[in-house]
């Protein structure tokens, strides 16, 4: 982790730097290899439409499970500090990808369907619903990914509340 100061030297603010790194290798084709700095590899390929390989990650794979992943854990993170009792969490996420006619693409938006069960623990289910929806707005806000990428972030919870 790298730090950076900003300002005067009577007014420090530390910013802090992360840096991640993968590195790809063209193995002919429509092939390529990925080693992710957190230590796992893995083939990839372009999506089948696009002259690739099914049942290997694409790039547009990549990028929605990006997004979910970070997601996720920051639920993980809020609902410890919302101090709920969390029992289970599954995420379903669609990304939607818009084609130019110059085929140029972008993903416009990215759908959530995340499934939350939390336990009541004898406390009034209407304050652990609010509390779960607080965890859920915070996990949006503070999610790099989510807050890093130009598409619209939809997000249409169901959420159980249970004894």
């Amino acid at each position: 982790m790298h730090t950076r100061y900003i300002g005067t030297l009577n007014d420090v603010k530390m910013a802090k730097t992360a840096v991640y790194h993968t590195t790809t290798t063209w193995k002919g084709e429509h092939w390529g290899h990925l080693v992710l700095g957190n230590g796992p590899e893995m083939d990839f390929s372009a999506p089948p439409e696009a002259e690739g390989h099914a049942g290997v990650l694409t790039p547009e794979d990549a990028f929605v499970a990006a997004a979910n992943t970070c997601v996720m854990l920051m639920f993980i993170w809020a609902a410890e500090r919302f101090k709920l009792k969390l029992i289970s969490y599954e995420c379903r996420v669609e990304g939607t990808k818009l084609i130019e006619l110059d085929r140029t693409e972008i993903f416009t938006h990215l759908r959530y369907w995340p499934k939350i069960k939390v336990s009541a623990a004898g406390e009034p289910r209407e304050l652990v619903l609010a509390r779960t929806e607080r965890a859920l707005k915070a996990a949006q806000k503070y999610s790099l990914v989510a807050n890093s990428v130009k598409s619209e972030i939809i997000i249409e919870p169901s959420i159980e509340i249970v004894d």
